[in-house]
């Protein structure tokens, strides 16, 4: 090979081991740095996330999915810096395959240190320096997924508490649109008992004058009904959106204050 490689080979015996050295530590450095970079960037997508899940209805699955994604986020960190670690030893010609230097890098990185794979004699040393690089790494990475684990336990609790109320909103909703419609069925047997009492023994005209009357007021029943059922329903959806916000949802709108008149002045006495 070229380049680089005819470089490396061209370093004299007494001087390939500041070489390597030198060559493993800016490689340390700089995938170190990268990492670093990277794991703040995970850290920033899932406090994002969380807070857009706290802000927003209880999605538990979308939480489970945020969790999984940082997991993978991490995980391809270290899979960037195995494959930086191949590239730099393949480019250098120290390791002849991308499939070798891959498999070797990965075993170096995760201080396994199995395979049939190695490094000249004279560079061996960028092994144990490929598993420094690993030991850095993988202790931020665990520190980081610490922090992660517990911030998704906290956001799930939160999640199955504002879940288990907005079930609670819906369940009341359905009691309260349910004793609407009893009422309402109640008033319009009410209005036909009592046309059907008026009109015993009336005259044509007036029973046509009476199913009218009785048609204007089941009428006007459904569509309070009705109107009730719609705020109903917009209060209840209005409570499940102050979950998200961290209000206490009232069912009940507050009555307005009575305004206070100020004190009438005395009139003084006249004579």
């Amino acid at each position: 090979m070229s380049g680089p490689a005819e470089l490396l080979r061209q370093i004299p015996a007494e001087f390939t081991l500041p070489a390597a050295l030198i060559i493993g530590s800016v490689i340390l450095v700089s995938l170190v740095l990268f990492h670093g970079m990277g794991v703040h960037w995970v850290s920033k997508i899932h406090k994002r996330g969380e807070l857009r899940l706290r802000s927003g209805r209880p999605h538990v699955f979308a939480a489970l999915l945020l969790f999984g994604t940082a997991i993978f986020l991490l995980l391809s960190l270290h899979i960037i810096g195995v494959i930086w670690w191949a590239f730099v030893l393949r480019h250098l010609g120290l390791i002849h395959t991308a499939k070798d230097a891959i498999y070797f890098c990965a075993n170096a990185y995760t201080t396994l240190g199995y395979g049939p794979v190695d490094l000249d004699a004279q560079y061996r040393i960028i092994s144990p320096i490929i598993g420094i690089s690993g030991l850095f790494t993988f202790a931020w990475t665990t520190s980081m997924l610490v922090n992660i684990v517990r911030d998704h336990n906290a956001l799930l609790e939160t999640l199955e508490l504002k879940r288990a109320e907005e079930k609670e909103l819906r369940r009341n909703l359905k009691f309260a649109v349910g004793g609407a419609l009893t009422q309402e069925r109640k008033d319009e047997r009410a209005a036909r008992l009592a046309t059907a009492e008026e009109s015993a023994g009336a005259s044509l005209r007036r029973h046509w004058q009476l199913w009218r009357e009785e048609r204007q007021k089941l009428k006007a029943i459904r569509q309070g009904f009705y109107a009730e059922t719609k705020d109903l329903i917009r209060k209840e959806q209005s409570a499940e959106t102050k979950l998200g916000s961290g209000d206490t949802p009232d069912t009940e709108a507050s009555p307005p204050a009575a305004k206070q008149t100020p004190p009438e002045k005395p009139q003084p006495p006249q004579y």
